[in-house]
């Protein structure tokens, strides 16, 4: 790509949100049928054509990095660990010098977590909506609990640290568990976070009282293990302490203390095209005109452009919120 040391600037939007973190979605498939992350019919993954090339992702990494700045890479999917030969990749982007991490269902990382770290992974998020085998089997429709502590464990056996579980939160479904999951985070380990239910695409009867909230799952966990805020800095997630020293556990408020107003991220779907927002309505390609001989100053420009136009935030709950048109498993985490 030449010298770019001169030409590096802030990814800026036009509420002077620097850009700092790049979310890839690998790939669109996914071993699991989570509801809230997929339609539960109708689901088609897209032509292995149209998902860009480990040297496409290389390339618009290289970009965003020494152009832009960005020193936060995520790869996500659908499920990451369902392409082939992702270590290839790990290695590849590796060599950028970013905090490198990926989110997975871990339900095939007992057999690649050591192969990620040597490829230089730094960190695991790792999905996790239930510790019961029989509602986790209803919420994934795949009988897999055992196979995802597996990978827990491989994880945490492999040096990653810190090793996080996300935990989707729905009120009737698993709010339940609360405790189980901060027991746990402690008895593992691990940092457990807590997301507020949102509403995908894949979710047509969402609804506010499906929310627990950040202040409710405090509460719960406080009653028996007492915590203290910590700064989270530029991270999403609220973060508290036990004062017993088991850890920490995080909440990510995204509806009841949305955090937009500090939003650092960008996404690349499998299919090449730059998102500004989890929620946003367009999109921009950048798979076609690299594909079609592009420069990397044209496709800069393109992200510049792409960034600029975010909005100032999701707008759930209120009467202009509109969903995306694409399901959670299209759009990457």
């Amino acid at each position: 790509m030449g010298d770019v040391t001169n030409h590096r600037r802030d990814l800026v939007d036009s509420f002077g949100r620097v850009h700092r973190d790049l979310r890839i979605s690998v790939t669109d498939r996914c071993n699991f049928r989570c509801a809230y992350c997929m339609p539960a019919e109708g689901m088609e993954w897209m032509p292995r054509t149209e998902v860009l090339t480990f040297e496409e992702i290389e390339r618009v990494a290289t970009l965003m990095v020494e152009r832009f700045g960005i020193d936060s890479i995520r790869l996500t999917g659908g499920e990451p660990l369902v392409q082939a030969h992702l270590p290839v990749l790990v290695k590849k982007l590796g060599i950028l010098g970013v905090d490198l991490s990926m989110t997975t269902n871990a339900s095939t990382l007992a057999d690649t977590a050591h192969d990620l770290a040597e490829a230089g992974l730094g960190r695991l998020n790792i999905s996790l909506d239930s510790l019961r085998r029989d509602r986790f089997e209803q919420l994934t429709k795949r009988d897999e609990l055992p196979r995802v502590l597996a990978g827990i464990d491989a994880a945490i056996s492999a040096g990653f640290d810190p090793v996080k579980v996300n935990v989707v939160m729905m009120r009737g479904v698993n709010d339940d568990e609360v405790l189980d999951f901060a027991r746990f985070g402690r008895e593992r380990g691990v940092i457990v976070r807590f997301i507020e239910f949102m509403p995908l695409d894949a979710q047509e009867q969402w609804s506010r009282d499906q929310v627990v909230s950040q202040a409710e799952i405090v509460e719960r966990i406080g009653a028996v293990y007492p915590v203290e805020p910590v700064d989270r800095g530029h991270q999403p997630s609220e973060r508290f302490r036990y004062l017993d020293g088991g850890g920490e556990v995080g909440i990510i408020p995204s509806v009841t203390r949305p955090f937009c107003d500090s939003c650092d991220r960008v996404r690349l779907t499998a299919d090449g095209r730059l998102r500004n927002c989890l929620f946003a309505i367009d999109d921009t390609d950048l798979r076609g005109p690299m594909r079609s001989g592009a420069s990397d100053d044209v496709v800069a420009t393109l992200i510049e452009e792409c960034v600029g136009q975010k909005w100032a935030g999701h707008a759930i709950g209120q009467v202009q919120f509109i969903r995306p048109r694409k399901s959670m498993s299209q759009i990457g985490g």
